[in-house]
């Protein structure tokens, strides 16, 4: 099945469920791929920048947070790479918690 036959509402329902969270920009992103319009946006890109922007912070500033180099958080929200399980799954409880980041700071 080609991208421009998918079923946008199935696919989204899909990917939340396997997320285990609902992800607002997907749809769009789904329906924008379908399209042919633009470049296709990755749940995981949605999570990073959702988790970056929950912690109220720039991305040098959460790239220090989550000891990361910067470029490679840019790398994750232009969807150049895709984070790791064990950064997916922290970026998940940032997004549900994110008073929680603050603690992650090096001391």
């Amino acid at each position: 099945m080609g991208i421009k036959e998918i079923d946008v509402e199935k696919v989204a329902t899909a990917i939340e469920a396997d997320a285990g969270e609902v992800l607002p920009d997907l749809r769009q992103a789904l329906a924008e791929a379908k399209a042919g319009l633009g470049r296709v946006t990755m749940p995981e890109q949605i999570l990073v920048r959702q988790a970056r922007e929950k912690s109220g912070l720039t991305q040098a500033a959460f790239a220090e947070r989550i000891e990361t180099p910067v470029a490679t958080l840019r790398d994750w929200e232009q969807g150049r790479f895709a984070p790791p399980g064990g950064v997916l799954c922290l970026l998940r409880l940032i997004i549900k918690h994110p008073e929680l980041s603050r603690e992650l700071s090096v001391v």
